[in-house]
């Protein structure tokens, strides 16, 4: 099921883009064995990024826990960490010692500031990745401080997609090649690459490096966030003219008054004028105008609304999965049918049975756990 069935990674457990990225990887189909680190909490909890894996606990502070992780890389297509630069050496994981064992194996590490660099070695997060990238800046309202875009743009759009978008490159080139490899994904560079249509634009003078000035960063009238009557939002872009012509029309505005679209000197006012317009309905009732028009339109969804929309429910965005609701995989696949398979694992349940899939007898792995070389999720 999916297109990567038949691909195995072996995912060091991990947090944020790590775990994100093994979530992708499973939901397209490739199984994906994680190794957790011996005393978590032996509970499953409601975690979406960890669907789809089976477990196994390996205190990879012993030899013999290492060479039993050696051994599962070595029959492995690809293997996926996000500890910090040289975690992996100092346990006797380094890549050049995986890839003499498996020398197909693709190697993929997740940090965020790189393998290198004046700050490879500092502690960070979401925040500091996508501030260093120069896009956190861009974010916000004008003469206000930046504002947090949860942590998508630097663990999960800039990291774990970018690792598992690197992962499928490497392993679709390693079917001419024969070879495998390691990539270094930063969130740092992810966050950058986010932004290659904005620094594109900067370097053209066609964007200002200003919070809130920007057609496309909440400084025009036509691509903006508008409050209801009822205290609800909705959003609007009507960047092509097209779209601009028939938000005047359908709102009835004076089309000669609103013709500057495109003229910064009159967004301030523009703006104050649509949210003297938008107050003066409910969000709903601003739906049941706006919506399916090209006008470019949503209204603004609370976690809770979102899953019950009638588009997202059509096309089942939201699914029921491991006792909650949680996204869908995505995206969709004509004939290798992305499924949700296993939910949220206690670490350690496949314990057992992976060591016997891999050949071990049951006199070995009962000596393993007493050598708490392995644990088990009972």
């Amino acid at each position: 099921m999916g297109p990567l069935k038949g691909v195995k990674i072996i995912e060091f457990a991990g947090i944020g883009p790590g775990p994100f990225c093994g979530m992708m990887l499973s939901d397209m189909g490739a199984e994906v064995i994680r190794v957790d680190r011996p005393g978590r909490e032996k509970i499953a909890t409601k975690d979406g990024l960890s669907r789809g894996r089976r477990s196994i606990v390996i205190d990879l502070k012993s030899r013999q826990g290492v060479d039993l992780a050696l051994l599962l890389i070595a029959g492995a297509d690809g293997l996926i960490e996000g500890y910090r630069p040289g975690v992996m050496e100092r346990l006797g994981l380094a890549p050049e010692i995986c890839l003499a064992r498996n020398s197909k194996l693709i190697y993929g590490r997740m940090t965020g500031w790189g393998q290198e660099g004046p700050l490879a070695h500092a502690a960070g997060h979401d925040p500091n990745y996508i501030a260093l990238a120069g896009v956190l800046n861009s974010i916000g309202p004008k003469d206000q401080a930046p504002v947090l875009p949860l942590n998508l743009i630097g663990d999960f759009g800039g990291g774990g997609l970018l690792l598992a978008f690197g992962m499928v490159a490497a392993l679709f080139e390693s079917t001419r090649s024969g070879k495998g490899q390691v990539i270094d994904a930063a969130m740092v560079d992810g966050a950058a690459t986010l932004a290659t249509l904005v620094y594109a634009m900067y370097s053209q003078n066609q964007y200002r490096d200003e919070r809130g000035t920007n057609a496309l960063n909440g400084g025009s009238h036509f691509n903006q966030v508008y409050e209801c009557k009822d205290g609800g939002y909705i959003s609007i872009c009507s960047l092509e003219p097209q779209f601009y012509e028939q938000l005047l029309s359908i709102l009835e505005l004076d089309a000669d008054y609103f013709s500057e679209q495109m003229n910064p000197e009159k967004w301030p006012e523009y703006t104050l004028q649509l949210q003297k317009i938008f107050r003066t309905k409910t969000r709903h009732e601003w739906c049941e105008t706006l919506e399916g028009s090209d006008v470019c339109f949503a209204p603004v969804l609370t976690l809770a609304e979102a899953p019950e929309h009638p588009h997202n429910k059509f096309r089942h965005t939201f699914v029921q999965h491991d006792g909650f609701l949680q996204p869908a995989p995505s995206p969709r696949f004509s004939r290798t049918k992305a499924q949700l398979t296993d939910g949220s694992v206690v670490p350690g349940t496949h314990s057992r049975l992976i060591l016997q899939q891999m050949g071990f007898s049951e006199v070995e792995i009962d000596t393993m756990i007493e050598a708490a070389v392995i644990e088990t999720g009972a």
